[in-house]
């Protein structure tokens, strides 16, 4: 599946170029794709580059956490679900701890821990696949969940609207939470179906029961709130967690007379080793995505959606978000841009602003996430794991608009 995909990225940006060069008069269109493809690939470098530091500082602290036995307190509380969703791993094992710290740490919006954790929980996942060059069954639901992943507190999109003069800056709060649930949901349950994981049963439902009232009264907690103290605590819950993340750490492996220094460092070394090991990946993935996006392939695929939409005389204000939509599974980076130019040229408070805030935060970046959980163990099979992540972000995504039109005051 991602062999067709990537390809089709190149055969999409050929063809398109040919189109445009023959019966358009662009040839500059040729300079353009060479350009983006070299430019990428340094990009691709650069981005692994500073993404270094973050797995060394996140690798050092969780290999304390892990000798410090903190790694397994944190699984005991979601053991008995991940017999049930992850039954191929052991209960006691280290993964479970590495699997339920990064779905914290995405749950909370900490973007620079949850990944390097997440990349060290895929590579214990690894050790207990037999087949090292396809994914695993509980490696597919990691990357899935990962990709849908719940976010509570979404700080940089509520930081971006405040910034550009938002009237409320936290109103997208509840949409993107109810459009993120929906995301994940999907992609939990697509991903059940497609490896026959024995999901239906009292214990998995109890603890999405559960979840769902922990997601309900935290959205009843900071929606009773003004508008000034929502964005005040989104940034303060997120950098107080962070840094009490760090301290907690370090006191865990103090308290069991760990050498904390030596024991960083040897964690820090394994996050150097797995950031080169991801650089191919990541060349490969975003130099396809680059070209895929500069032979204007995404533009006739927004006049192709803009058309449907307007045989079927659907409501069609909702489009300048569409391209947030097309690019959030390939570009974080591009999303986010799609993004601050439609708060730009619509207003921070306009219908497509609020839509493409909400899709901004429904989901993750797919591909990007496949490229560097995947890419640092090897792994080139990824069966269900691009299907059920495609399918969980089509579903964000759809939510996300509809959340718009019931959420949006004018």
């Amino acid at each position: 599946m991602l062999n067709i995909i990537w390809s089709g990225f190149f055969i999409a940006a050929f063809v398109l170029a040919i189109w445009q060069s023959v019966f358009e008069g662009n040839t500059q269109i040729w300079s353009t794709l060479v350009d983006s493809s070299l430019s990428s690939a340094r990009n691709a470098f650069e981005i692994t580059l500073n993404l270094t530091g973050m797995m060394c500082l996140w690798l050092g602290l969780l290999k304390i956490a892990e000798k410090s036995g903190l790694t397994e307190v944190l699984a005991s509380f979601l053991r008995p679900l991940f017999r049930k969703i992850m039954p191929e791993i052991p209960s006691n094992s280290p993964a479970i701890g590495s699997v339920v710290m990064n779905m914290a740490a995405n749950i909370l919006g900490l973007d620079n821990a949850a990944t390097p954790i997440g990349i060290k929980a895929m590579e214990q996942l690894q050790t207990y696949n037999p087949h090292k060059e396809k994914a695993s069954s509980a490696q597919i639901l990691f990357m899935v969940i990962n990709t849908s992943s719940v976010t509570l507190i979404p700080i940089s999109i509520l930081m971006y609207r405040q910034q550009f003069g938002a009237q409320e800056p936290g109103l997208v709060f509840l949409p993107i939470l109810l459009a993120t649930s929906c995301s994940t949901l999907v992609g939990f349950l697509s991903v059940a179906i497609a490896e026959k994981l024995p999901v239906f049963n009292k214990i998995v439902l109890g603890y999405l029961i559960a979840f769902g009232i922990f997601i309900g009264a935290t959205a009843y907690w900071f929606l009773s709130m003004d508008a000034a103290t929502r964005l005040t605590y989104a940034s303060l819950i997120g950098n107080v967690v962070l840094f009490s993340i760090i301290f907690l750490f370090i006191m865990a492996g103090l308290i069991k007379r760990l050498n904390v220094y030596s024991v960083f460092i040897e964690g820090a070394k394994e996050g150097f080793e797995t950031a080169v090991r991801i650089i191919p990946y990541m060349v490969s993935m975003l130099v396809g995505i680059a070209v895929f996006k500069a032979s204007g392939a995404l533009d006739y695929l927004l006049i192709g959606i803009k058309n449907i939409i307007t045989w079927f005389n659907g409501d069609v204000s909702f489009i300048p978000a569409v391209p947030t939509a097309l690019l959030k599974p390939l570009s974080g980076s591009g999303a986010r841009a799609m993004m601050i130019e439609t708060m730009q040229n619509y207003g921070v408070d306009s219908f497509p602003a609020f839509i493409s805030a909400v899709i901004q935060g429904s989901t993750e970046t797919t591909f990007y996430v496949l490229a560097v959980y995947f890419g640092a163990v090897k792994i080139s099979k990824t069966g269900s794991a691009l299907p059920c992540a495609l399918l969980a972000d089509l579903a964000g995504i759809c939510a996300a608009i509809a959340c718009g039109y019931l959420f949006y005051i004018d």
